[in-house]
């Protein structure tokens, strides 16, 4: 295995492999091997290492064709080349990283000139010049020689504004193994632009095939059949029944039920939490007892959406399951601002039971300083750490720059935990405490999982998860676990989130390990699997434990401390130990050491499952199941105390100096970024009058292009509403969001009305923004297929959306709306609860202001329309406002 496999995305890693052996992406075994698996490196993301490669496989095949004479050896010098020198030293690597093809390095004494010796294969003489593959190469390349006078600095910046595409990356895997075994990869509602340019430069190729594919990527559960049809190769994302770990109400009662079994001492790592409708008499006691903020969150959310704070219980509405927690007033704060941690956590077993932790978080701070005051509850900027809400606050700071890590108000936790550090603070004590919290929120949750794996998991390796763990850390560096993410988001918006995330996927899929298995090992194992699958779908494991013949038996001398395990238990351990060797930056914090000795209690002493359930007297877990005890033999075999036995290096100390390192990579990693014409203000109004024109002559807009309109409108109102937070439009835009219902969820906010703009005005674009995203969704279904009559035509329309700016854009919409009587943007044309059309005042931002009136007042959705009291209150809190104001003033003025 390569000595740098366990850090892959070390820049300085990428002297110790070579490019052009196929060896060094593939480890664990043998090519073709059953245990060989993929390796995944972030430096081949950067686009500097893929011309390397692409110019050291045009040298080889230059070199090939050429033919030499038997009777002289040709000789090529580099240094005699009129280029600069970053462009000779980088064409010297290239050519010493061919020298292991059918050549030889040699020197004439000279040690700054080196020289390509190759063997003569005819009588044919034939000199080859370096200046000849010079040129080769710049011509592939792009590169002028002209450019050899000009600085450094100029030659980095022409080569890093060049954006790479698609098929750039395409051309580098078809020199991986992945893409000459071909692996294949399938999304399923998910983010896929850095994924999808991972596996793309690494070979593997996309497919839309429900059952052939090597790694299935999904963002949303696991269909059942899909995993009981598994193969042994084939790898997936999730676990079965990880909702009782994601979603919030199920991860609060499955510790609350470990509170009452094991003792709230051992599971005090979530703040005490209600869930309501069902416990609404508990919340007001508790209330009663100890008055303070409580933080109410929908029971299946993310992104912070539906997340609002009230003074009392009976602000919160009763109508809607939701999971009420008490609010922590006194967290940790950098520079005034409230902080929260996303930390990455990567299980790939549940039995037994193996938890990484990523080396490197993110750390999310507020973008309003924190302030106590309970007038100050309704501010989300100010309370709540999410990048989706905080990124559309105007004074929202981004890092432009990767190295950067404790810039704006995007940090990374090793710069944290660096700035913990110089103020004093125990971060040894802090991360043992993350890592506690961690381990006893995946025991809380593991039985049901484990249940749920045994019966729909054909093979022990198809599932892994990579749950994002979201902590807060108190003023006393306590850490409480506010929520457990199904699939974190692997959005890239900065270099700073580009950096730890092509890292954390790149070692992710080395440490889970995708088998490097050829079309004719695949289709093997594909028939073998559905020989051997049976109605129950229950692992190979039961009959191999049950069966006392796979106990070591032949005469064939077995490694020490093997002997008494069965095939199973020696596969699972032989796994955990490549797993272990490929790990990247992903710390194993279970198990360790001292795993026994601190969770053991937690665990059933007979088959070393975590129970969150009391057991009936002569009953155990799984009972039908023979018994086994896997946490307990891996334990005993990883860290065993024998003089013989091979220990793991992965003591607190080297896992805390881990935590606190800074992510050393300087891989430049850009993306194909859209190719954007520049609006022409005078081609959209030439467009715009072309287009009413055609309508006021009969033609209509299909629902696509209407909805397309509409979708271009409001992203221009949102654009005004994060850039000129004094807009006076968020109470309108709250409206019709309140009456359009859908997903959107406006919260109980808003009760100081005072100096609020720049955070009003943010969370009224991030609800705006989530309806855009659903809503563009749902505009997919309508694209038009061909051009019908009495439609405008597509290319014309196209072509008036690229120019059109915003009052182009309402204009079309408010002709059309008067002149058809219709709402295409809004409504289907058999709708039977479409309300008439409204009408919609002329001159600038008319369509807006009459936006509300067109959705029906009654049909919007159940989940909003208990908020249509707020608003009300809302005016009447202004008006009272200013009521007090004046006479405040009056008085002054009497006086």
């Amino acid at each position: 295995m390569p000595a740098s496999l366990c850090d892959a995305h070390n820049s300085s890693g990428e002297k110790s492999f070579n490019y052009m052996n196929q060896d060094d992406w593939v480890t664990s075994g043998k090519m073709g091997s059953r245990d060989a698996v993929l390796v995944f490196r972030t430096n081949i993301l950067n686009p500097k290492t893929r011309k390397t490669l692409r110019e050291a496989k045009s040298i080889r095949i230059d070199l090939q064709n050429r033919e030499v004479t038997s009777s002289s050896s040709t000789y090529v010098s580099v240094e005699k080349l009129p280029i600069c020198s970053d462009r000779r030293n980088q064409l010297k690597a290239t050519l010493n990283s061919y020298s292991s093809c059918d050549t030889s390095v040699s020197s004439d004494g000279d040690e700054t000139t080196k020289y390509i010796e190759k063997k003569p294969r005819t009588k044919q003489k034939q000199h080859i010049s370096v200046v000849e593959i010079e040129s080769n190469l710049n011509k592939e390349s792009g590169y002028d020689s002209t450019m050899a006078s000009q600085s450094n600095t100029d030659s980095t910046t022409s080569e890093e504004d060049q954006d790479p595409s698609s098929e750039e990356d395409n051309d580098c895997g078809v020199n991986m193994p992945a893409h000459q075994f071909q692996i294949t990869y399938k999304f399923i509602q998910t983010e896929t632009k850095l994924l999808r340019k991972i596996f793309n430069v690494h070979g593997l190729t996309e497919v839309q095939s429900e059952s052939d594919f090597n790694l299935l990527w999904t963002g949303v559960h696991m269909k059942l059949d899909t995993l009981r049809n598994l193969a042994l190769y084939q790898r997936v994302n999730h676990f079965p029944r990880s909702y009782e770990l994601t979603r919030k109400d199920r991860l609060y009662k499955n510790i609350e039920r470990m509170q009452h079994l094991r003792g709230m001492k051992h599971f005090d790592i979530v703040p005490q939490s209600f869930i309501l409708p069902l416990e609404s008499r508990d919340l007001l006691f508790a209330h009663n007892k100890q008055r303070g903020p409580w933080i109410v969150k929908p029971a299946a959310s993310s992104r912070g959406r539906g997340i609002f704070i009230v003074n009392s219980p009976d602000q919160i509405p009763q109508d809607e399951q939701v999971l009420v927690s008490k609010y922590i007033v006194d967290p940790l704060c950098i520079d005034g601002h409230k902080c929260d941690l996303r930390v990455y956590v990567l299980v790939t077993s549940f039995d037994p039971l193996i938890i990484y932790l990523y080396e490197e978080g993110i750390v999310r701070l507020a973008t309003v300083r924190y302030d106590r005051n309970t007038d100050n509850l309704w501010n989300p900027c100010m309370h709540l750490c999410n990048y989706s809400i905080n990124k559309y606050h105007s004074d929202y700071i981004r890092s432009s720059d990767a190295q950067e890590e404790d810039v704006g108000h995007k940090w990374t936790l090793s710069a944290l935990l660096r700035h913990l550090k110089l103020q004093g603070c125990d971060t040894h004590l802090l991360m043992l405490n993350i890592e506690d919290l961690i381990i006893k929120a995946v025991l809380a949750c593991a039985q049901t999982i484990i249940s749920a794996c045994r019966m729909f998991v054909p093979n022990a390796n198809n599932c892994f998860e990579l749950y994002g763990f979201d902590i807060l850390i108190d003023n006393t560096l306590k850490p409480w676990l506010l929520e457990v993410n199904l699939s974190p988001s692997m959005g890239v918006d900065s270099p700073l989130d580009t950096k730890v995330k092509a890292c954390l996927v790149t070692d992710l899929l080395t440490c889970v390990g995708i088998p490097a298995f050829s079309p004719e090992m695949r289709s093997f194992y594909t028939n073998k699997s559905a020989r051997q699958r049976s109605s129950s779908c229950q692992r190979q494991v039961d009959t191999t434990d049950s069966s006392a013949t796979l106990r070591s038996t032949k005469t064939k001398k077995k490694p020490f401390g093997l002997i008494n395990l069965t095939q199973e238990e020696q596969r699972i351990l032989r796994s955990a130990r490549l797993q272990y060797m490929r790990r990247g930056g992903f710390v194993r914090i279970f198990p360790t050491e001292d795993t026994m000795q601190r969770y053991g209690q937690f665990l059933d002493s007979a088959n070393g499952i975590p129970l969150s359930t009391p057991n009936v007297q002569g009953q155990t877990f799984q009972a039908l199941v023979t018994q086994h005890n896997y946490n307990q033999m891996l334990y005993s075999n990883l860290f065993c105390h024998g003089s013989r036995c091979i220990k793991d290096d992965n003591s607190q100390e080297s896992r805390i100096e881990q935590y606190e390192r800074a992510l050393e990579t300087d891989s430049e990693i850009s993306f194909l970024k859209k190719q954007t014409v520049e609006k022409c203000e005078e081609e959209g109004r030439r467009l715009r009058k072309q287009l009413l024109k055609k309508i006021g002559s009969g033609s209509t807009l299909t629902h696509f292009q209407a909805r397309q309109t509409f979708s271009l409108y409001l992203e221009s109102v949102l654009r005004r509403l994060t850039q000129d937070p004094k807009d006076s439009h968020e109470k309108i835009i709250l409206k019709f969001l309140n009456k359009y219902g859908g997903g959107v969820k406006p919260p109980v906010l808003f009760r100081n009305t005072q100096n609020i703009s720049k955070a009003r005005s943010a969370m009224v674009a991030k609800l705006l923004g989530d309806f855009l995203e659903n809503y563009k969704r749902d505009t997919e279904a309508y694209v038009d297929s061909f051009d019908h009559f009495g439609m405008i035509p597509t290319s014309v329309y196209s072509l008036f959306l690229m120019h059109a700016q915003e009052s182009d854009l309402e204009a079309v919409l408010t002709h059309h709306t008067n002149i058809t009587g219709i709402m295409p943007f809004l409504y289907n044309r058999c709708g039977l609860s479409v309300p008439s059309t409204p009408p919609i005042p002329s001159g600038l931002y008319g369509f807006l202001r009459a936006l509300p009136a067109m959705v029906s007042s009654s049909g919007f959705s159940r989940d909003v329309s208990k908020y249509d009291g707020y608003f009300k209150n809302y005016d009447k809190n202004c008006e009272n406002i200013r009521d007090i104001s004046l006479r405040s003033k009056s008085t002054k003025d009497i006086k």
